[in-house]
């Protein structure tokens, strides 16, 4: 089996974490076909992905290693799943992808590893692989996984190297992380290296980071494997946020895995995952508090419609915002309207008042969910019975 079979095998299942992932199908890319043997189908799996700046990239999602001595209860590479495995050397992986990247075929590299001799040891195998990309002139994004176990000293150094670094909590806290993943340490293995990469972003220069700036930190969590609600998952996430300055969540619908204890439980639905999604960057993007997410008796959003339009539906639609007045966290709570379109509001209305729908569109602005919820010059828009269908 050669270099390009093997990173075939240790890339195959890494749909399971969809950091950057731009919400398309993955895909076997077909541009540039292969540096060494022009043989598509052999390809390792490539995703579309969302740069943080907006940017899209061809990025290769890998393991460095499919071994893992960890047996988390969902996950396909747990110690007690008989499967094939893989593992790349650190200088085998650097060598395969600087192939692909010359070739057009990969931009950038999302490298994880399955635990193998503790998480400082594994921690160390992909130290050695950036820093051999860095070495080697690799200028291009490059996401690091941090270890469960990881030291202070290896964070930083994952800082100095990568574009952006990320650690799965995978539950919310430490009692649905026993249900998921009972040999992991919530507090010191999982959550405490988040907070150091908070703590050296707050204490050191950024010039000591990659191209003189920090990386973005994010996390992940898996939805509905341990029973956990809504609420739990979004009040660690706003946690993250405020406190960690984390730059995102994602979440991850649980689906069963033959071969692993959880195999038998059913497949969440992925609007749950989508509510959480639209909660959190309510609370990142929007201004948003906590309590101000519509949780059910039960702690969970409801699944059939966006958070803000609920939120909208119970707060504005008898006290409507006048668009005219209203300030920028105003203006963020309405549907239709995101930080970009409250920007634009604000700097016309320093030159002339907002009086119709006309106005908002030439802002490039589509007002159709807005409309019951706003006031234009004092007056509700005339148009504004037309958009009930909406809600």
């Amino acid at each position: 089996m050669d270099a390009l079979e093997r990173l075939q095998l240790l890339s195959s299942d890494m749909d399971l974490e969809p950091a950057e992932d731009a919400h398309c199908p993955r895909l076997q890319e077909a541009a540039g076909g292969n540096a060494r043997t022009g043989k598509q189908d052999r390809l390792p799996v490539i995703h579309e992905a969302v740069m943080p700046g907006g940017k899209r990239i061809r990025l290769l999602k890998s393991l460095l290693s499919s071994a893992c001595e960890r047996n988390c209860y969902y996950c396909p590479f747990r110690a007690g799943r008989d499967f094939r495995r893989e593992t790349f050397k650190p200088h085998e992986m650097a060598d395969t992808f600087m192939d692909l990247h010359r070739a057009g075929i990969a931009e950038g590299l999302f490298l994880s590893s399955g635990v193998a001799g503790g998480g400082i040891r594994t921690q160390d195998r992909l130290l050695d692989t950036a820093e051999i990309l860095r070495r080697r002139g690799y200028q291009g994004y490059l996401h690091l996984k941090l270890m469960p176990g990881s030291e202070r000293d290896q964070v930083l150094r994952a800082m100095q190297l990568a574009d952006r670094v990320s650690i799965n909590l995978e539950a919310p806290n430490p009692k649905r992380l026993e249900l998921l993943a009972p040999g992991k340490n919530f507090m010191e293995e999982l959550l405490e290296p988040l907070r150091w990469v908070a703590e050296i972003r707050r204490s050191l220069p950024s010039i000591e980071g990659w191209k003189g700036l920090w990386p973005s930190m994010t996390t992940q969590f898996v939805v509905g494997g341990a029973g956990e609600t809504d609420l739990e998952i979004i009040k660690t996430t706003e946690y993250l946020i405020r406190q960690l300055h984390l730059q995102r969540a994602y979440f991850s619908a649980f689906r069963p895995i033959a071969g692993t204890p959880l195999e038998n439980l059913p497949r969440e639905d992925p609007l749950r995952q989508l509510r959480l999604y639209q909660a959190s960057f309510l609370l990142r993007d929007y201004n948003f508090e906590f309590e101000d997410l519509p949780f059910d008796a039960g702690g969970r959003l409801p699944v059939n419609h966006d958070p803000k339009w609920v939120y909208a539906q119970a707060n504005l639609l008898h006290a409507p915002v006048e668009i005219n007045r209203a300030d920028r966290v105003e203006l963020l709570r309405i549907p239709g309207i995101g930080p970009r379109s409250a920007d634009a509001i604000l700097r016309a209305r320093r030159s002339h008042r907002l009086k119709d729908l006309s106005d908002l569109r030439r802002l490039g602005i589509v007002p159709d969910r807005a409309a019951p919820y706003i006031l234009l010059d004092g007056k509700r828009p005339a148009q504004q019975l037309s958009f009930w269908a909406f809600s």
